[in-house]
């Protein structure tokens, strides 16, 4: 089990073609600060219909796009 499993059912769950969380929301869903392994985890997201899009740094979001 992966320390993300909880955010990517949120996203799944969550269905929308694309939205951005902020780090704040994604430490209140997981339950810890998003860390810089982060990258090396988000190919997980795969598995549940979702890829990660852009991260901004300067706005501390991520966007989660749904694949087709």
């Amino acid at each position: 089990m992966s320390k993300y499993n909880l955010l990517w059912e949120y996203v799944q769950k969550n269905g929308k073609p694309s939205f951005k969380l902020t780090f704040d929301e994604v430490k209140d869903i997981i339950g810890m600060p998003i860390d810089h392994s982060f990258l090396n985890y988000k190919k997980e997201l795969l598995e549940y219909g979702y890829q990660v899009g852009k991260i901004s740094m300067k706005e501390q979001t991520v966007l989660f796009n749904k694949t087709y």
